[in-house]
């Protein structure tokens, strides 16, 4: 007979053996309340999304499998205003354009929760960006965010700011990667997202542009996390460069607008989305959706330098993931069972 005491034991080997087969990136997985999540990965370089990137998720260069084990095992929050939901009406939109252009139902799908298979991202977690109403309560409020139980899988932390990076001292920019790696320092299971400012049309030798600079150079010189914001509103879909003509947040530029310019000349629905974009055109937040995608994957473990898994790979980890999740369900039921006696 099948024990309370011997399904744990068989859970507990399992788990090993899916971290050995799913290790990717120095990727661990770990059980949370019947639940397989991430802990934070291992990085030996930094992890930049930015324009270069961002058109492998929209001509479909990210494997099905990559996508798949994001929802499976992050669980992220967001602390953002208007900005920063550019990124989250992205990913809405994007789910049902890539069904109707013949991708898998649901892959792109998102909640709060994670639930019937979707992305689980506590969305605005937390009142404020980064620097709203300052530039210290977000750290804050992530703490005591992260220190409450029911947020313990919580793997993935990202803030955005809104038009504070404008404004922003060397000192104050110091002052958020400060924060940033106290917070990485104090909870060593969970990554952190650092992010550039928007756009705002003073160019390359405004203030913005160098505080975001600030940004990279450390996130490169410290192997973080980054999401390049700014960056990706200097590009169109075609990676024409639009950095040097003053690029706003509206993707106006000296001569025009990037983002209307190429939606007018391309086909919505094919090769571009309606969504909302505060402050913006849809196409810049088609293009957010495109990098955090990127993003969510590599932070689950997928190997970016390859977009080829072989079938065996894929096999053995499907397989594996199912025996786990057959044998935690085991688990549920015995210790009802024994619950009752």
């Amino acid at each position: 007979m099948v024990t309370f005491k011997s399904s744990c034991c068989l859970v507990s080997i399992l788990i090993i053996v899916v971290a050995i087969n799913l290790q990717t990136n120095d990727l661990f997985l770990v059980q949370h309340d019947n639940k397989l999540i991430s802990k934070k990965i291992s990085l030996d370089e930094p992890i930049i999304a930015d324009h270069t990137i961002m058109n492998l998720v929209r001509t479909d260069q990210i494997p099905d499998q990559a996508i798949n084990m994001s929802k499976n095992v992050l669980h992220i929050a967001y602390g953002h205003t208007s900005h920063g939901s550019q990124i989250i009406s992205g990913m809405t939109g994007l789910s049902s354009f890539k069904e109707s252009n013949g991708g898998s139902i649901g892959l792109y799908a998102w909640n709060e929760g994670g639930t019937d298979g979707a992305l689980d991202i506590d969305d605005d977690f937390v009142s404020g960006d980064l620097g709203n109403p300052d530039r210290i309560t977000w750290s804050n409020g992530t703490r005591d965010y992260l220190d409450n139980p029911s947020n313990s899988d919580v793997n993935v932390v990202m803030w955005s700011w809104c038009g504070q990076a404008s404004s922003a001292t060397v000192s104050d920019i110091d002052l958020y990667l400060s924060l940033m790696n106290d917070l990485e320092n104090d909870y060593p299971g969970v990554n952190f997202v650092y992010m550039t400012g928007h756009t705002d049309g003073s160019g390359l030798t405004g203030n913005l542009h160098q505080r975001n600079n600030q940004i990279r150079n450390y996130c490169q010189t410290n192997n973080k996390i980054l999401y390049d914001f700014e960056d990706i509103e200097l590009y169109d879909p075609d990676l024409a460069y639009f950095g040097d003509k003053n690029v706003t947040d509206n993707c106006d530029y000296t001569g025009g607008n990037w983002a209307t310019e190429w939606q007018n000349t391309h086909t919505e629905n094919v090769d571009w989305y309606s969504c909302s974009s505060a402050h913006s055109q849809a196409l810049n937040a088609n293009q957010k959706a495109y990098a955090i995608w990127w993003l969510w994957a590599k932070l689950s473990g997928w190997d970016s330098n390859s977009t080829q898994q072989t079938s065996t790979t894929q096999e053995t980890s499907g397989f594996t993931l199912l025996i786990l999740s057959v044998t935690l369900s085991l688990l549920v039921v015995m210790k009802r069972r024994n619950n009752r006696k």
